[in-house]
């Protein structure tokens, strides 16, 4: 069969249900080794580094694909089945933002481009490789800057079951900068009484035939955002044994009319649902749905709830009831905060947000009920959004990215980052416009200041390193100003 590509940008509604912040899930499957996301699966738990490249890695170890370098990106693997029982339609699908592109000013409009090379070796052999270079063209600046999941890229290949290496590699086209990731696929074997993967999508048209591509437009990140999506899409399919045919010229015994056809070919295919939590018991929710029969196949869109489970590993398991043994298949859900943040838990999350929130406002979201979490969130993000017309809440963005710098610069002070004076002065405060130090030609010297100059208000801060080992401290006036300040500062969020 050959292969088709589909390559299409998220339409707007769906760009606009993505805001800031990752979370994770997902493990194994029950039957045999198909793994989530079409990866080799790894144990989730831990995760509560901040950037990019942390996110990339949880993203990894909950078995999607994840690239976190140059050119970031997130992609899935989706298994369904074909007309040939030797070949299983494997979906590469990825998600990058606007901004891990370059663009240049065309007209009205500003383009960008970026190729994207997939290699599928088995035993060091290569047995497909697809380049296909894409175009990208948004209205406006701003469009350029997008963090959210703004570009998706689909590609079907026709592979035989088996395990594969796989690359997957983005090339920025304006600036040749380049994201690379290998993975494992395990290729399963979808015969009668077999299921797809459950793949998340924005939208899907089901198929009808077998000889056909499934029309739909994945969601590779399968992330919802806490606090305001309450339910996503899943796209699935079962195979079905065909109906027995008599022979020719043949009529059937009087006893053959009366027979029923092979289980789940003249009905739809029921399948159960669920979602549960990564590492815990039981199902937090759980639902039969009927997929309308297709011939050999059946297939349909799943409405599945999540607004009840709040920030948690979770993993969607769904499993036929019409076939025995009842073959089942799983997917990783990612309950997310926003972009590129990997924070394990709304308590998590407050005690980040100890800089940006009231101490008031923080402490009344602590000590909510779990029910109640999700919707102050979104309250939160609301209240405190500078522009409500864009998908991110820009002050949070801005304010965890310099949570990021404070751990990336001052890590070396027995302390995370976050946590030094200096951290706290550059989170609650931003970049100061000069910075003045005082006993650099010997650097182990007691004693030593630095002043941090802020123009826009007025003020001087004074770290003094007392021990010689770099590990600054606000003097005690400068501590009183520094909390004066970041009290206003809060205050006008």
């Amino acid at each position: 069969m050959p292969t088709q590509p589909c390559r299409r940008r998220t339409p707007a509604w769906a760009l606009a249900a993505l805001l800031p912040l990752a979370l994770l899930v997902g493990a194994g499957c029950s039957r045999a080794p198909r793994a989530e996301n079409g990866t080799r699966p790894e144990q989730v738990a831990g995760e509560s580094g901040l950037g990019v490249a942390d996110v990339a890695r949880v993203y990894e170890r909950a078995g999607f694909i994840a690239e976190g370098g140059q050119v970031p990106f997130i992609g899935t693997v989706g298994y369904f089945a074909s007309a040939r029982p030797d070949s299983t339609l494997s979906l590469v699908a990825l998600s990058l933002a606007n901004r891990a592109l370059s663009f240049t000013r065309g007209g009205d409009q500003y383009q960008g481009a970026y190729t994207v090379t997939l290699e599928v070796r088995r035993d060091s052999v290569v047995v497909h490789r697809v380049e296909a270079r894409e175009q990208v063209r948004v209205a406006s600046f701003r469009e350029t800057t997008r963090g959210d999941e703004s570009i998706i890229f689909q590609q079907y290949l026709p592979l035989a079951p088996g395990n594969y290496a796989l690359l997957v590699a983005v090339r920025d086209e304006q600036s040749g900068r380049t994201g690379r990731h290998e993975a494992v696929l395990l290729v399963p074997s979808l015969v009668a009484g077999s299921l797809s993967t459950p793949l998340a999508v924005y939208e899907a048209h089901p198929r009808m035939r077998l000889d056909s591509l499934p029309a739909l437009i994945a969601n590779p990140r399968t992330t919802l955002v806490f606090g305001r999506d309450s339910a996503f899409q899943v796209y699935l399919e079962a195979y079905r044994p065909p109906a027995p045919v008599a022979a020719a010229g043949v009529a059937p015994a009087a006893g053959d009319t009366a027979r029923p056809a092979a289980p789940g070919v003249a009905d739809g295919a029921p399948v159960r649902v669920a979602l549960t939590v990564h590492g815990g018991t039981g199902a937090p929710w759980a639902d039969t749905v009927s997929l309308p029969a297709r011939g050999r196949l059946a297939s349909g869109v799943a409405d599945i709830p999540v607004s009840p489970l709040g920030i948690g590993l979770l993993s969607l398991v769904a499993r036929r009831l019409d076939a025995a043994p009842g073959d089942s298949a799983r997917a990783a859900l990612l309950v997310s905060f926003g972009e590129n943040l990997a924070v394990a838990s709304f308590e998590q999350m407050l005690d980040y947000l100890r800089y940006f929130g009231t101490p008031d406002r923080v402490r009344q979201m602590r000590e909510l009920p779990r029910e109640a979490q999700a919707s102050a969130w979104a309250v939160f993000l609301r209240e405190t959004d500078p522009n409500p017309s864009t998908p991110e809440n820009e002050a949070v963005r801005d304010y965890f990215q310099r949570l990021e710098l404070a751990n990336e610069r001052f890590r070396g002070e027995g302390a995370p980052g976050w946590l030094t004076d200096r951290g706290r002065v550059l989170i609650g405060l931003g970049e100061p416009d000069q910075v003045y130090e005082q006993g650099i030609a010997d650097l182990s010297t007691r004693g030593r200041t630095m002043i941090w100059q802020y123009n826009r208000y007025r003020t001087q801060l004074v770290f003094v390193d007392q021990t010689g080992f770099g590990r600054w401290r606000l003097t005690t006036g400068s501590e009183h100003d520094f909390e004066s300040l970041l009290r206003r500062v809060r205050s006008q969020r």
